[in-house]
């Protein structure tokens, strides 16, 4: 967006609203009664989307979560059975050994960085593209409309609403405790999970936090997740090279925010019933939140 309307958005908004200076006044929206963003109009143009509420729990059963960390390179997917898979950010490499029902990418950076992932990933008709509202202007932006044939689902972070205040972190449980819908963290004010998608996701410094409410959401009841390692930062992730390395952020994140989250969301899926099995034996997100169980054994 030029500087022009960004310096126009700053003098005419608060800066609680800041989260909103790329996309006005390009950008024009409408929810539904549930809050969802339903309709989208981006330069005039109407952006179809996929209807949250038509898709609420509208499947059950098992769930491949695919992340991205170095053990997927040790698992055959050839071997497991042909079950629903999600997959996250570079994920997308396994294309050819399983088939991506549904795809979620909240980070920017990754779209700015692997334009040549997300060109693939837009041009399966047979997909659903979940992503935040800056992720489908960045790809209309860089792509076009024309070359978008998946399913476009909007999500938003909770506390980054679209064209809303920004909720400060440490108000979470303050401002949404009245909402049934989410729970919350024991003696955390920040840490939050929401079942309903429809309203927001709440973050937690990694994307597979949002793919667990989103998942819990469409109704899954057993869920396995590849390449959940959350150690060895420094590593390539399973489709990089040692010179081809994109920076992570998740160490700075994951003592005081990922794991008290992930012990949030073993108690959300308790809630619901929904197992759920973390196939890296090595990963350090504790056995005692995810189970770790090898994926010879999980698929017999």
């Amino acid at each position: 967006m030029s500087t022009l309307t960004k310096q126009i958005y700053r003098y005419t908004h608060p800066r609680s609203m800041r989260h909103n200076e790329n996309l006005w006044p390009y950008v024009k929206i409408q929810r539904d009664k549930f809050g969802a963003i339903s309709e989208l109009f981006y330069k005039n143009s109407q952006i179809p989307l996929q209807n949250l509420s038509t898709i609420k729990e509208s499947y059950n059963g098992r769930v491949l979560l695919t992340a991205t960390g170095p053990s997927v390179k040790e698992i055959d997917f050839s071997s497991i059975p042909e079950i629903p898979t999600i997959g996250v950010n570079g994920a997308w490499y396994l294309h050819k050994e399983v088939v991506f029902n549904i795809y979620i990418i909240v980070d920017m950076t990754f779209i700015d960085n692997r334009p040549e992932i997300l060109e693939q990933i837009i041009a399966n008709d047979n997909l659903t593209l979940f992503t935040t509202m800056h992720g489908i202007v960045k790809l209309i932006d860089k792509f076009s409309l024309k070359k978008i044939k998946c399913k476009l689902a909007v999500i938003e972070d909770k506390c980054y609403r679209i064209f809303e205040h920004k909720i400060p972190e440490n108000n979470v449980k303050q401002i949404f405790h009245s909402q049934t819908d989410i729970i919350f963290l024991e003696n955390s004010n920040s840490i939050a999970f929401n079942y309903d998608i429809r309203t927001g996701i709440f973050d937690a410094g990694t994307v597979v936090y949002w793919a667990l409410q989103i998942l819990t959401y469409l109704g899954f009841d057993k869920i396995y997740i590849a390449g959940l390692d959350m150690n060895n930062f420094s590593s390539p992730r399973f489709y990089e090279s040692p010179d081809d390395i994109l920076p992570s952020f998740l160490d700075d994140k994951l003592h005081n925010t990922i794991i008290p989250a992930f012990q949030l969301a073993r108690h959300a899926l308790d809630n619901k019933n929904v197992e759920l099995f973390n196939l890296s034996l090595d990963s350090a997100v504790p056995s005692s939140i995810f189970p770790k169980m090898d994926y010879r054994d999980a698929f017999n």
